[in-house]
């Protein structure tokens, strides 16, 4: 006799790992913007500062393998930026159609003066667990994000952005 399937209740939505990954990436926003309020900055705008700050001269399609972020969405965040004077664009010497990012002064200033409310942000999301918990849940995303890079829309692809970054500029 076959067995009955299982009843269909929201404590099979409450415990599914997407749901709770949804739900963990909502909260990681509300605390984020909550703590970097007064700098008017998401988290993907931190994300693209960061990259533009470490590779100076990144083109978007680079940016968008570096921090793993859909290319068309991802002008939008560029342009965002350049309106807000974090960044500007600069065409390429080597083919003016290409557009290379570079952080401002103000940008720069930005990054350096947003950083402890990202770090109060970073510490919040996980505060709820004891140390030993906290390093062990990193240990697992990061192991389990890795195993499924290729599963993702946007796979991260960081070292082949890079490697050519210091030809293109």
């Amino acid at each position: 006799m076959p067995s009955k399937p299982a009843p269909i209740t929201m404590d099979a939505v409450y415990t599914a790992p997407g749901y709770l990954f949804r739900r963990m990436q909502q909260i990681a926003v509300a605390i984020f913007v909550e703590e970097c309020k007064a700098y008017d900055l998401t988290p993907v705008q931190y994300a693209a500062l960061v990259a533009i700050h470490t590779h100076p001269g990144i083109d978007a399609t680079r940016l968008s393998a570096v921090i793993a972020f859909d290319r068309s969405t991802l002008g939008n965040v560029i342009e965002r930026l350049e309106a807000k004077h974090y960044i500007e664009r600069k065409p390429a010497r080597e083919d003016k159609r290409v557009k290379l990012l570079y952080l401002t002064r103000s940008g720069a200033k930005l990054l350096r003066d947003i950083m402890p409310s990202v770090g109060r942000a970073q510490a919040r999301m996980l505060r709820p667990l004891k140390a030993a918990d906290r390093n062990t849940l990193l240990a697992l995303m990061t192991r389990l994000v890795d195993l499924n890079n290729e599963a993702s829309r946007v796979p991260l692809r960081a070292e082949d952005a890079l490697e050519h970054l210091g030809k293109s500029n």
